[in-house]
């Protein structure tokens, strides 16, 4: 079983797709992770964010089993990663290790921004998890926060909205929700309550496939 979630930054999407992955027994893969690694390889060469074949040849060479998650999360890491991740060649170089890993059984959560329209469109579930900028810049103020940064919900704020309008328009794989996406809104939910509504999506397009039915719009 495939499980593709999508969504803006900080909407809740990472930490909902470890909590479905466990509940199912898939793995999960917070493709956002591939893209700050890119870029921090880029960072730590000293390349620019823009140079395409360095870009590249990180992206070829990944090891996610290396990752230092609390590093690749960096606030200056995330803003990089939103401006490799539109290089058409670098998400060409990353395609096929996503969609391996998703079709290898018995499946996966996969969370990201192009997850339900690009990378599996015919995943069995998709869900478009969002939330209002204030909220989400709440959210990530405080996990920056937690990790030691000094930074203003202001300025995270500004920055949530200059990421969300360079994923939504970007011409490669912009950011939006796939035609038959569930849309989950995160704004009043908890975690727990994200993930409650989360699995009663999964199942509710299970429940319908093995009765033929086609899938229903879910409203967050």
């Amino acid at each position: 079983m495939i499980i593709a979630i999508d969504g803006p930054a900080a909407s809740g999407k990472g930490t909902l797709g470890k909590r479905l992955a466990a509940h199912y027994g898939l793995r999960h893969l917070d493709t956002g992770l591939l893209y700050r690694a890119v870029a921090k390889a880029l960072i730590d060469g000293r390349q620019a964010l823009d140079d395409v074949p360095s870009a590249v040849a990180a992206a070829k060479s990944l090891d996610p089993g290396r990752f230092d998650e609390a590093a690749l999360k960096a606030h200056a890491v995330g803003e990089a990663a939103s401006r490799v991740s539109a290089i058409s060649q670098v998400r060409a170089a990353l395609l096929t290790f996503q969609r391996d890993l998703g079709r290898t059984p018995p499946g996966a959560v996969i969370d990201g921004r192009d997850i339900g329209t690009v990378i599996f469109p015919d995943a069995d579930a998709k869900i478009f998890v969002t939330a209002t900028p204030e909220i989400r810049a709440h959210r990530r103020t405080l996990e920056f926060r937690a990790a030691g940064a000094a930074v203003t919900e202001a300025d995270v704020l500004a920055d949530i909205l200059r990421r969300d309008e360079r994923d939504m328009q970007r011409t490669v794989a912009p950011l939006k929700p796939a035609p038959d996406a569930h849309l989950l809104d995160t704004t009043r939910l908890d975690i727990d309550a994200a993930f409650r509504a989360a699995v009663d999506i999964v199942e509710a397009v299970r429940t319908g496939r093995e009765h033929g039915r086609p899938r229903s719009r879910h409203g967050g």
